[in-house]
């Protein structure tokens, strides 16, 4: 389970240490095979391999003639990048998706249960106090989240 909110630095090289609470089940579960990919909040999205799999594989089979549909295919598969954790725990995000994601060095990762987003630090603090300032969403909660109990 990848959960929590890490404050953390790029390298000059783009390199993303990860924090070593989730490296060995990272390990354990892919490997430390991962697929990095954008996300239409202009963050960036990491999940093990096997995960992202099968997220892949619901995607290709979209109609390809809803163009909502292909335009989530075109970006989440266009860019779906492999990376490893190399031996000191790190991944390398390529260029145009720290580009996309306006990624210099100081960063934020958070765990979202089978993924990770990464958000450049400065973003992810303005997205955070607007969505705590916009208050409660009851009235447009969907109906899987009208019956959940914090």
């Amino acid at each position: 389970m990848l959960r929590g909110l890490n404050e953390l630095t790029l390298d000059s090289k783009g390199r993303l240490a990860v924090p070593t609470r989730y490296r060995e089940m990272l390990e354990r579960h892919c490997d430390g095979r991962m697929v990095v990919t954008v996300d239409r909040d202009h963050c960036l999205l990491l999940y093990p391999l096997p995960d992202w799999e099968e997220i892949e594989r619901k995607l290709v089979q979209l109609p390809s003639y809803n163009e909502p549909a292909r335009q989530l295919q075109r970006l989440l598969i266009g860019y779906a990048t492999d990376c490893e954790l190399d031996g000191s725990g790190r991944i390398l995000l390529p260029p145009p998706l720290r580009d996309y994601a306006s990624l210099e060095k100081a960063v934020v990762l958070i765990g979202q249960g089978n993924k990770f987003e990464i958000w450049d630090a400065t973003t992810w603090n303005t997205k955070r106090a607007e969505w705590l300032a916009a208050g409660p969403v009851d009235g447009n909660l969907p109906p899987e989240l009208v019956s959940l109990s914090l």
